[in-house]
């Protein structure tokens, strides 16, 4: 028993004394924690919508407070033509209309039954099905509060329009996030393993010392990848065209650009990393848990940002593929063109020439 308390004591011992583990150890349960529990929520909460009110009654107007008391729910603004919701839908601005058709009260006591259209952004399927089921929750409540002061049987029905995904299917949503996923990890492991390989094999020297320029050996080594990355670009779109008959509404010469963008954003980002990896298996690891957790959880592709904290929001505002995502979104599933996605391409185009102008200067320094 002796020699056995010894050696629990000496493995304490070493687990204490190695920081690395120590912090994955207790740490790492207490971030998933914070982390599931505070950030990242399916919840619907502080959703932009908007009220079209073409009656101006006292029945909408106590059903508009309602709705504007509902934690859920942020009403912007009163649209007042179909043209302007139209707009509003497609540049993102809001997520969800409740519209008020005229004369609403008038038809509800004089037929005790009356409708309310609510029209969703159902790009995100679950989250427009989360807040309709909201509204009419709401608009039920209310309905049986007024039932019991009138005495009547009165009937509010809503009627939902789902834009965009009128079957609340799910490729849809999920297409855009696994290309936003697919390149992302794709472009960082392959660009981050390949540099790697060459230090571990002892010829990065060997390259040094040829007539070629570091730059050059740069190019060489993403220029494969940048051609693959592509190419299963135009496989996911063809195979969601063929398959999943979700085909781009938009130009597809204005998504290819983005597109390949984004992709010379991620091989910068997998540069960067290879310059810090000593090993392919770092190099590996940390674009797989760097870039795909942050891709699954901060683009809105599984979890809304809007329910995050602030500083969850921030952190996502650092993420590539997150502008990536509303940028196919809006051009392959709402048909939108340049006007619409201007600041998320110049966005792309900003992280791409700072992370490889970062990436190459880092790379002369340790190649020196």
């Amino acid at each position: 028993m002796k020699q056995l308390i010894v050696f629990i004591k000496k493995e304490f011992l070493e687990v204490f004394r190695d920081k690395r583990t120590l912090l994955m150890l207790l740490g790492l349960p207490i971030a998933q924690i914070v982390l599931f529990g505070f950030a990242l929520s399916s919840e619907v909460k502080n959703s932009k919508i908007v009220v079209a009110d073409y009656s101006k009654d006292v029945v909408t107007s106590q059903i508009i407070s309602k709705i504007s008391a509902s934690k859920y729910f942020d009403v912007e603004q009163s649209l007042r033509s179909a043209d302007q919701l139209q707009t509003a839908f497609k540049k993102g601005i809001i997520k969800l209309a409740v519209i008020f058709p005229d004369n609403f009260s008038a038809d509800l006591m004089h037929t005790r039954k009356a409708s309310i259209q609510i029209v969703a952004d159902a790009s995100d399927p679950n989250a427009a099905t989360t807040m309709t089921n909201y509204v009419t929750q709401i608009i039920n409540v209310y309905n049986a509060e007024l039932d019991s002061a009138s005495g009547q049987a009165l009937q509010i029905v809503p009627e939902t329009l789902m834009l965009y995904n009128p079957g609340l299917t799910g490729p849809p949503n999920f297409v855009p996030g696994v290309m936003a996923l697919v390149l992302m990890l794709v472009c960082t492991m392959m660009t981050s393993v390949a540099i790697v390989k060459e230090k571990e094999l002892g010829t990065m020297e060997i390259l040094l010392v040829s007539p070629f320029k570091p730059l050059y050996i740069i190019i060489a080594k993403l220029t494969p990848n940048l051609l693959i990355s592509i190419a299963n670009y135009f496989i996911i779109i063809l195979l969601s065209a063929v398959f999943l008959d979700l085909k781009v509404k938009g130009s597809i010469v204005l998504l290819t650009v983005d597109s390949i963008l984004f992709i010379l954003t991620s091989l910068s980002i997998g540069l960067l990393l290879s310059i810090y990896a000593k090993t392919q298996q770092g190099a590996m690891m940390g674009s797989l848990m760097g870039m795909m957790l942050p891709t699954m959880l901060l683009t809105g592709f599984l979890f809304p940002i809007d329910n995050m904290p602030i500083v969850m929001q921030w952190i996502a505002n650092i993420v590539p593929s997150r502008w990536y995502f509303i940028i196919v979104k809006n051009v392959m599933l709402k048909g939108l063109g340049l006007g619409s996605v201007w600041k998320e391409t110049l966005i792309l185009l900003s992280m791409c020439l700072v992370l490889f102008a970062i990436s190459l200067r880092k790379f002369k320094i340790r190649l020196q």
